[in-house]
């Protein structure tokens, strides 16, 4: 550990663990951006978009490629904020809830954690979303953030920024909670199961090639859980219904599940990988260790 510039656990720490998802997450959404548009415009038109490749080309052929990178501003600044919060507030919370539940199953610190930080990231990401979301399905609403707010104020004022905000807990605090533990637990069986050592003996290469394995896994996992929801926020930002319960009943229960899950599985994969690949980038090059918990020696202990 000689020459780490930051310590673990301190106020510093955490500000960094911020400013690593802030860099991860905002910099990863806008490279996903064209699947993004491509899964809005299939949840919110199902009929006209029925398929990845019709959505593709219909938007070539009627807006050109540039409506590929629509709401791109949004991602950024929104889900940057959200990574901040995800990823900075978990680190936090999850050593409090440690320290909290000393004897508790480790599955109870990572849901409570991810949870409580999700909280607060969707506060911070719900107005971004709410142009973004519009700017990608509705051409005609706005070109991005600058003019997308002022618009959306003074039609639907505060509340058309937070229209989205139920489902949107409902959506990503569950993504969190399946995203954070099944990447803890990839990473412990990753150690112990294939690479077969301790972190520590690990080369940097090898701890990063761990993370983007154990990222693409909890990612894939958290996609199809969320998916419901993602397709209810989509619904209700660009007014298909006018409440929950009819947005429910208008996409209908089988369509929650799989409607866009195929271009939300590539979409959400990929850049979870990304976020981790990027944050755990960011930790080694100021001398942290990369995240996830082994639990190699305790297992051993365990089973002898």
């Amino acid at each position: 550990m000689e020459g780490k510039t930051y310590e673990e656990f301190t106020a510093r720490y955490y500000g960094l663990c911020a400013i690593g998802g802030i860099l991860s997450a905002g910099t990863t959404h806008v490279a996903m951006t064209p699947l993004d548009v491509l899964k809005v415009n299939m949840q919110v038109h199902p009929i006209k978009y029925y398929s990845i490749s019709s959505c593709f080309t219909t938007l070539m052929k009627e807006q050109g490629p540039s409506a590929l990178w629509r709401g791109w501003t949004g991602k950024f600044f929104g889900y940057g904020a959200q990574g901040g919060c995800r990823f900075g507030l978990y680190e936090y919370f999850k050593q409090v809830y440690s320290n909290m539940l000393v004897d508790q199953n480790r599955n109870l610190v990572y849901f409570l954690s991810s949870a409580s930080a999700e909280v607060f990231a969707n506060v911070a990401l719900c107005p971004f979303e709410a142009i973004k979301v519009r700017v990608q399905a509705q051409p005609c609403f706005a070109k991005g953030l600058l003019d997308g707010f002022p618009k959306l104020y003074a039609s639907e004022g505060i509340q058309g920024f937070y229209r989205g905000l139920v489902p949107l807990l409902g959506r990503n605090i569950p993504f969190s909670m399946v995203m954070f533990s099944a990447f803890e637990h990839s990473v412990d069986f990753l150690y112990r199961n294939v690479v077969k050592r301790k972190k520590e003996e690990c080369s940097k290469a090898q701890q990063l090639g761990v993370t983007c394995l154990a990222g693409y896994a909890a990612g894939s996992v958290g996609s199809f859980i969320s998916n419901p929801a993602d397709n209810v926020v989509a619904s209700l930002y660009n007014r298909k219904a006018d409440s929950l319960v009819l947005t429910v009943r208008k996409i209908g229960l089988a369509n929650l599940f799989t409607r866009s899950l195929p271009i939300r599985m590539l979409l959400v994969g990929p850049s979870i990988t990304l976020q981790w690949f990027f944050y755990d980038t960011i930790k080694i090059l100021v001398g942290l260790p990369t995240s996830g918990e082994v639990v190699t020696d305790l297992t051993g202990d365990e089973a002898g």
